[in-house]
């Protein structure tokens, strides 16, 4: 699906991107062009230290925001594929600057669909999160607006060979602001904060969140959105394989933040299925049927009021399983 093809991921200096963009020069050698758009020219120059055009000609640096829908008609001329990973996304600032959130997380989304649509491209994969579901928040509000955002894009496509789709999925291990590089950091102090004991989070690897997305690209047939069978963790544990010498102050939730984050709630069974590696919450209203799509895909119903939890999900990591993980994915990543 990615030979020969020009693709296009927003937001594409992130922890996301970088791995994304990696991923990509290493499979698809022969990629026509591969356009990072975002809006920091640091993040940028920095980036192109380790991902240069002149050791890959294929790669294009654009300056841009999604904001400003004349320039990602530009930066869209003659691209292929757009992965959508721009976003604001930490819960305390969209609490303070609501607006701005909206501004980026949806009125961004808006924009990037109209430009899509407008120029010839064939598939479009938005990345989601786990507080889209049932949200508490600004954040998962504006993230779950999006989501119905370009699941709805495909309703408006016509003739235009193009598909929409979502991925969902929770806490990215080692990602920017993320609890374990905030903890790895906190070390020294002897002390580290825990909001609630009893807190847990769905995790996965950033190659695993790449993994997906590249997985939806080839299979997706437009409106789904797809959540990954992944484990939780309890974030007492976390900072117990973290750092086992240091003490565990209980400091309450902050704003916005739930106990237990949902990837599908029970409402959402109904539209349902099961594909083996992922789920897929299926658009209502479509022109064609789940039963379609079960058969079309192997894929099978659900039960009814399915939920998909992370305090209840069957799938826990060890602390000595957080470990190896930490060593493996974020001690290397801070290294590189």
């Amino acid at each position: 699906m990615l030979s020969l093809k020009s693709i296009l991921i927003t937001g594409g200096t992130g922890s996301f991107g970088k791995a994304f963009v990696k991923t990509v020069l290493e499979r698809y050698p022969d990629i026509r062009r591969l356009v990072i758009y975002s809006r920091d020219e640091l993040k940028q120059f920095e980036m192109s230290q380790t991902f240069s055009d002149r050791d890959h000609p294929c790669l294009r640096y654009f300056i841009g925001d999604i904001r400003d829908e004349p320039r990602l008609r530009r930066a869209l001329e003659g691209v292929d594929i757009v992965v959508h990973a721009a976003a604001l996304k930490q819960v305390p600032a969209a609490e303070y600057n609501p607006f701005e959130c909206i501004k980026t997380n949806v009125l961004g989304a808006q924009n990037l669909i109209e430009a899509c649509l407008d120029a010839g491209v064939q598939r479009v994969v938005a990345l989601s999160t786990d507080k889209a579901a049932a949200p508490v928040n600004l954040y998962g509000a504006t993230k779950l607006c999006s989501d119905k955002l370009f699941v709805a894009a495909n309703n408006i496509k016509g003739a235009r060979d193009i598909r929409f789709s979502v991925v969902r999925y929770g806490n990215v291990m080692g990602s920017r602001g993320s609890v374990i590089p905030f903890f790895l950091g906190r070390r020294k102090t002897g002390a580290l904060p825990i909001t609630d004991p009893q807190m847990t989070r769905f995790n996965i690897s950033l190659q695993d969140g790449v993994d997906m997305v590249l997985w939806s690209i080839e299979n997706s047939r437009g409106g789904e959105i797809l959540v990954p069978k992944i484990p939780s963790y309890r974030i007492t544990d976390v900072a117990q394989a973290v750092a086992p010498e240091c003490r565990q102050e209980q400091v309450g939730i902050r704003p916005g933040e739930k106990i237990h984050e949902e990837m599908i709630t029970a409402s959402d069974s109904l539209n349902t299925v099961d594909l083996g590696r992922y789920y897929a919450i299926l658009p209502p209203g479509t022109d064609y049927s789940i039963d379609d799509y079960c058969r079309d895909t192997g894929a099978r119903r659900v039960e009814p009021g399915f939920a998909y939890n992370s305090g209840t999900n069957p799938d826990f990591l060890t602390v000595e399983q957080l470990r190896a993980l930490i060593e493996e994915h974020v001690a290397k990543q801070q290294a590189d």
